[in-house]
């Protein structure tokens, strides 16, 4: 079971302060799969080992940071399904960066991007 420290978003913004540092989280962001184009969309809803934790938009992956697996991107009984690339996975926030995603014997490249804020 994942528990994540719920929070209310902001609407006006695409940043919010998420620690004690006073350092800012993405609000949102989008994987992008390399081969078709095929986009999901996560939404920041809390915290978890102090760091952002977000949802997909569909309710049926987390993305979160963690001591043991650093970023990754994880379904509801703990299956961790995504890692970033080209990252140690320690960073503040989930990396805009290429995503690896494992679904049985299946594998595909996605890119992290960031939602620009809407006007």
């Amino acid at each position: 079971m994942i528990t994540i420290t719920p929070r209310t978003p902001s609407p006006l913004d695409r940043l919010a302060p998420y620690s004690a540092e006073g350092m800012t989280a993405l609000e949102s962001f989008t994987f992008v799969r390399h081969v078709d184009g095929l986009r999901y969309r996560f939404e920041r809803v809390g915290e978890r080992h102090d760091r952002p934790a977000y949802r997909r938009t569909d309710g049926q992956v987390w993305c979160f940071w963690g001591p043991d697996d650093g970023w990754h991107c994880e379904i509801a009984d703990g299956l961790v399904t995504a890692h970033p690339l080209n990252s140690d996975g320690d960073e503040l926030e989930p990396p805009a960066t290429v995503w690896r995603s494992l679904k049985g014997d299946r594998s595909y490249l996605y890119d992290l991007r960031p939602l620009e804020p809407e006007a």
